[in-house]
């Protein structure tokens, strides 16, 4: 069969009533063709699904912002970069020279004059041109190819970059940089004219949503905790000042460009991308709204829409004989998290005091995260010291680290049906 995906985007896209207008203040982008049209999907595995006209090119635009910010939190830390750039939505427009009034900061990455001091951060000691190719390999990995500038674009952006021009000697007068605000400027003005289409936005997006690896390529592009702070931002920062409508009407982490395109980073399932010129009053693409609304709808895809609860966590828990002696052994299912695994301790608490063996399969567990591994290992400790023997059925490694605090580990089975032959690993 053929997956129904690439013909849902094709009706989505089918169904978006154009309107607004393309961007007229960069002379480049005005002469864009208005009635381009085009979305993108890509799965946490690296699947790529696309509708309309997915080969097209186009400046990446404001869309650079986080993955920069990426970079920036990348090269000199969390703290480091928040110190000279806040994370509060601004409540202004995208271009308000605007500065907090208490710390002298931008309020966040995702306004123009955040973004320029954002831009700054990445190889502070570089020149100009070494600046600008490092954000050309870091978008690229984000993309999982070769970027490359479109030439035209920045031409046209640089001449009529006068506001931004303000906004860097802004910032530079109040120290949120050392280097000249010429040289920021020119090299941010290149950064927005990195040529993409949806489909290397989908996976940019998707390289986010998956802790920062890559999901074509499998490389680590940035850590877990820099994709996490990047998300953050974007939830209350990336639609400038439609983000709080943004966020209750469609609930993706997300960010446009006056380009046409639009990314939504859902963590853990996908990253999306639509690409059409038009823009509304605010600066975000009207087709890419209203398709960014269908899908939240249509796939329930909104961040804060509750999963079911995983009531079933335990599959079986029974007493199995073995030539060992008897053995409580208990069956674990599907992903892992506080909730399911705080249900698992739960279950287990009700292990008798008999010095009998407890056998803990996860066969069937998809995923674990940090916090229920802990759970699990001090669980497994808790019933080692009551003086159960432990064995662990664990093909998937989903509890990589099973050091039981005193360097012992529960002994590895194949499967519950081979516990008469345990082997220790």
């Amino acid at each position: 069969m053929r997956s129904p995906i690439p013909a849902y985007l094709e009706e989505v896209l089918n169904d978006t009533v154009d309107g607004g207008e393309v961007a007229s203040y960069i002379p480049e982008l005005a002469r864009a063709n208005p009635d381009r049209l085009s979305a993108a999907l890509c799965m946490a595995d690296g699947t790529i699904y696309g509708a309309g006209e997915v080969e097209t090119r186009f400046s990446i635009q404001s869309i650079s912002k986080p993955f920069v910010y990426a970079l920036a939190l990348q090269e000199n830390g969390v703290q480091a970069v928040m110190e000279r750039i806040g994370v509060e939505p601004s409540g202004e427009t995208f271009n308000s020279a605007s500065l907090d009034p208490k710390t002298q900061r931008p309020d966040n990455p995702m306004v123009n004059i955040g973004a320029i001091a954002t831009h700054a951060l990445v190889m502070p000691d570089g020149t100009c041109a070494e600046r600008s190719e490092a954000v050309r390999r870091g978008l690229s990995a984000f993309a999982g190819r070769q970027l490359q500038i479109d030439q035209a674009v920045y031409s046209s952006e640089i001449s009529t970059a006068f506001r931004n021009h303000s906004l860097a000697y802004l910032v530079r007068s109040v120290d949120g940089f050392e280097q000249d605000p010429r040289e920021i400027v020119e090299g941010y003005t290149r950064q927005c004219s990195l040529l993409v289409d949806v489909r290397d936005l989908a996976v940019m997006a998707m390289t986010l949503a998956n802790s920062g690896v890559n999901p074509v390529t499998k490389e680590r592009v940035v850590h877990a905790d820099v994709a996490q702070q990047v998300l953050s931002v974007l939830t209350t920062c990336g639609m400038y000042d439609a983000t709080g409508d943004w966020m209750t009407q469609v609930g993706i982490p997300a960010k446009s460009g006056v380009g046409g395109g639009v990314i939504g980073a859902l963590p853990g399932q996908v990253g999306a991308a639509v690409f059409s010129p038009r823009l509304d009053d605010v600066g975000n693409s009207v087709r890419g709204v209203q398709a960014f609304e269908r899908f939240s709808k249509d796939m329930g895809m909104h961040l804060l829409k509750a999963p079911p609860l995983s009531k079933d966590v335990v599959r079986t828990a029974t007493m199995r004989s073995t030539a060992l002696g008897p053995v409580h052994a208990v069956e674990l299912q599907g992903p892992l998290r506080f909730s399911s695994a705080e249900r698992v301790m739960r279950r287990l608490e009700q292990v008798p005091h008999d010095n009998y063996g407890v056998a803990l399969d996860l066969t069937r567990v998809s995923s674990a995260d940090e916090v229920s591994r802990r759970m699990l290992l001090e669980a497994m400790r808790s019933l080692r010291n009551e003086g159960h023997r432990i064995y662990l059925v664990d093909p998937k490694g989903s509890v990589p680290d099973r050091d039981l605090g005193d360097g012992s580990l529960p002994l590895q089975a194949a499967s519950l049906d081979t516990l008469d032959t345990p082997r220790n690993h």
